[in-house]
């Protein structure tokens, strides 16, 4: 009888008085963690998100750059913090989603310990060769490969990384063979050895590497979204080259588990706004627009765990 007059306190609490906090808020600055170093998309992002909400809200919010271990230090503080709504993460797939996939010790559960807010925005992959490598498509690419079993090799910024694991998930699927090299020195070191000839194909963001293919010094294969992009729209997906493969990197904004559902809905209602105001911005540079509400941001995180964790059991790359 006591439990169920708490919780009706609380129930009448929350109704009462959640709006009047979320009109308040926010009363003080708040801080964005982006788990990345300065200058990548995930900051890049998180930028143009600090800014909306500053102009919305009329308080300082604070890019806070927390570059560590694949994103997840900055991501768990995040998990850490005060469940208030002065605390957000720029989310992104590594410390979110591929993580959970391949590491026994991630210090938190990506469905249990946020809130998720919004999708920013998805931005698919293209997949890129060196203009010396005999394929001008996907189907090409792919006979290549099959010919040449665990001869073409491709970068990424490490192993366990997205870039890895999506191009796994692509060899997995054509039944290819291929040779990882990782990079510590990220996209930038692996795009320059790919244009020099070094290796022979890289799976890239559109944004990352359209100035070089149009300029000839890279030659782009196939782009993996559902639908062709705007700002190359020349270039074929790869399922209308007879590949049945979708993959995406994205960039969220998500809060800590247990932030007040109206503080939520406040900061999901100002960004939900901006990102249909400048849906032509994001597709202009290769990038769809995102929008999803908390629910759908949820399910998508759960669908992206699942499909991380069949990649990683496929690749053969065990938890460690």
């Amino acid at each position: 009888m006591h439990k169920k007059i708490i919780c009706a306190a609380l129930w009448t609490v929350t109704v009462i008085y959640g709006p009047a906090i979320a009109q308040e808020y926010p009363t003080k600055p708040i801080r964005y963690i982006v788990p990345f170093g300065a200058g990548g998309p995930t900051d890049t992002q998180a930028r143009w998100v600090a800014q909306k909400l500053n102009a919305a809200f009329g308080q300082t919010v604070i890019v806070d750059n927390r570059p560590a271990a694949g994103g997840v230090p900055g991501t768990a503080a995040v998990a850490k913090a005060a469940a208030d709504g002065y605390t957000l993460l720029a989310g992104n797939p590594g410390p979110l989603t591929v993580a959970p996939a391949i590491s026994l010790n991630v210090p938190y559960d990506t469905l249990r310990d946020f809130t998720p807010v919004t999708l920013v925005a998805k931005s698919p992959s293209v997949l890129i060769v060196h203009p010396a490598l005999p394929a001008k498509n996907v189907r090409e690419f792919v006979a290549l490969a099959k010919a040449r079993p665990g001869k073409l090799n491709y970068g990424t910024p490490g192993v366990g990384t997205v870039g890895h694991l999506s191009t796994e998930a692509f060899a997995h699927l054509a039944g290819i063979n291929v040779m990882h090299v990782p990079y510590k020195g990220g996209v930038s070191q692996y795009t320059i050895e790919l244009i020099s000839g070094y290796i022979d194909f890289a799976s890239l963001q559109l944004f990352n590497v359209a100035p070089m293919v149009k300029q000839g010094k890279l030659r782009a294969l196939g782009i993996t979204s559902r639908e062709r992009s705007a700002a190359m729209p020349e270039l074929a997906t790869f399922n209308e080259q007879g590949v049945k493969f979708e993959n995406y990197n994205w960039n969220g904004v998500l809060l800590p588990a247990k932030t007040p559902p109206a503080i939520v809905a406040r900061i999901y209602g100002v960004l939900a706004t901006a990102i249909k105001e400048n849906r032509e911005l994001f597709t202009g540079q290769g990038q769809e627009p995102g929008g999803e509400n908390s629910e759908q941001f949820n399910e998508f995180l759960r669908a992206e765990i699942e499909r991380y964790e069949k990649v990683a059991r496929a690749a053969n790359i065990p938890k460690q």
